[in-house]
């Protein structure tokens, strides 16, 4: 492969390109990532993760802080309960969610 000489002798210097590929995540890490950093793309879910900073929350309250359609709110928490930044316990009739660890993390 004809490449330029300074990128050759640094590829050789690093292990080729099978040393290069070693340092990529793979591709199940590379898909958790890929996961995390939807979740956090959208306006909704930021302004979720940020109401659920500050105390467990239930969808009722959620969606009056939010206003939006239930199914888009279940959308938008599915998503994060997904990436693992959020979780939701039932008690009796409702849904609480609590932010995890990963997502407080994400709001860093």
């Amino acid at each position: 492969m004809a490449i330029p000489r300074e990128i050759s002798e640094q590829l050789c210097a690093g292990g080729g390109v099978d040393g290069l590929q070693r340092q990529i995540p793979s591709n199940e890490d590379l898909s958790f990532q890929a996961r995390f950093h939807h979740a956090l793309s959208d306006p909704v879910r930021l302004k979720i993760l940020y109401a659920l900073q500050t105390q467990p929350l239930c969808v009722c309250v959620i969606k009056e802080i939010i206003s939006i359609a239930d199914s888009r709110l279940s959308y938008h928490l599915n998503v994060l309960k997904t990436a693992g930044l959020i979780s939701g316990a039932q008690q009796g009739n409702w849904i609480i969610y609590t932010i995890t660890d990963f997502g407080r993390s994400g709001l860093r």
